[in-house]
């Protein structure tokens, strides 16, 4: 599993990696595109304002930059032995999830809030 884990990882990375660099490069044709215009994009009734699509790209670049985080803390869990097991209950998560989600760092019990605490 380990083996497994760390080329799962290892792939979402690159897509990862990759999408930052398609977005990054989408926002600046986008900031290039726009900087000797002088329209006024904000009261143009035609279409989106370039303010907003600039917004958008910034949102989903920060986005895949938390996600690239997540797969740094889920290397740093596999490397020190604590992958695979939920931060909130101990218990082990189950590979379908893993599988399906390599970053996962709750079982989907503790993950729905179902987990009964024997109290």
């Amino acid at each position: 599993m380990p083996g497994e884990a760390a080329a799962a990882l290892r792939d979402a990375r690159a897509q990862t990696a990759a999408l930052i660099g398609r977005l990054t490069g989408h926002f600046d044709d986008l900031v290039a595109a726009s900087a000797g215009s002088n329209a006024d994009d904000e009261h143009d009734p035609e279409g989106t304002t370039i303010a907003f699509e600039r917004s958008q790209l910034d949102t989903m670049v920060r986005r895949a930059r938390s996600q690239l985080a997540e797969i740094d803390a889920a290397e740093a869990r596999l490397a020190d032995g604590r992958y695979g097991t939920c931060e909130v209950c101990g218990h082990p998560i189950a590979p379908e999830r893993l599988e399906a989600r390599p970053t996962a760092r709750t079982c989907i019990t503790c993950a729905n809030g179902t987990r009964s605490t024997g109290r």
